[in-house]
């Protein structure tokens, strides 16, 4: 009898445990910068704090480390329907941030979990971007230009992760980078060449590219960059998209060969 005493009390204790973490909080300091244009709806707090029952068990572990930063667009009509999509659980999608069209960011999950968004993915040997990767999701349906709002909240907060996690600029992407022919967002509205200036992304130099080599390998270029390239044609339409805002364009053009070279270039500095 006192064995079935003990089993129920320590059950009891993990499934308050595990109530904790549905829990909405209140306490949204130092979660987004402190910018007028910037605010916090709610925060879901998915992270259990342990008793001194489990911290006599181990200490030894630690937070993940984020070095990725995924733009993404929700392919929604709306916040509030995203919000939904992502209290589902059959969706098993998840982000760190949504950023509104009205410039309202709102964390979703803390920085150093887990979220759910990359799907299969990969970029240069990374091949499990959620673990090392922040998600944000654009409030907009794939086919509309970002509104200004929206592109001002997310400039503060990329400001915000990169100080805090010392990202590189390379490493600001999109989930069509991570994952070509798969994905396509954020669309091809998404102003990159403006945050790469930044330092969120990196951007091709101005004036007159040097002309590619004749024996250059545009495949191979591209996985220097961090392409997946075991569809070569989709990671070019990936690469289009994002540097060329061509849709769907599986063709490198002359001139896109000589941005690809730039790039490649500068990416094999770091």
């Amino acid at each position: 009898m006192k064995y079935l005493e003990i089993y129920t009390l320590l059950l009891f204790v993990v499934l308050i445990a595990c109530k904790t973490t549905k829990q909405v909080t209140e306490d949204n300091e130092n979660i987004v910068p402190r910018k007028e244009q910037v605010k916090t709806i709610f925060r879901y707090d998915t992270v259990v704090k342990t008793n001194e029952f489990y911290t006599k068990i181990t200490k030894n572990y630690n937070y993940r480390k984020p070095n990725l930063v995924i733009i993404h667009h929700t392919a929604q009509d709306s916040c509030e329907q995203t919000y939904n999509t992502f209290a589902l659980e059959r969706t098993q999608v998840s982000s760190h941030y949504v950023i509104c069209k009205d410039g309202t960011i709102t964390q979703l999950v803390d920085d150093m979990l887990r979220a759910w968004h990359a799907g299969n993915s990969r970029w240069g040997n990374s091949t499990d971007i959620n673990s090392c990767s922040i998600g944000i999701e654009l409030d907009n349906n794939g086919f509309t230009v970002f509104a200004k709002p929206q592109l001002d909240s997310l400039e503060v907060l990329l400001a915000r992760l990169k100080k805090a996690y010392n990202i590189p600029a390379q490493n600001f992407i999109g989930h069509g980078d991570i994952a070509p022919g798969r994905k396509n967002d954020p669309n091809v509205n998404f102003p990159w060449e403006q945050f790469a200036a930044k330092g969120f992304g990196i951007w091709y130099s101005s004036g007159n590219l040097e002309t590619a080599p004749d024996n250059f390998d545009e495949v191979l270029a591209l996985r220097i960059i961090g392409y997946d390239i075991k569809k070569p044609d989709d990671a070019k339409a990936a690469f289009n998209r994002h540097f060329l805002k061509l849709n769907n364009d599986k063709v490198i053009s002359e001139n896109g060969k000589k941005v690809l070279y730039n790039l490649m270039k500068k990416f094999m500095q770091y």
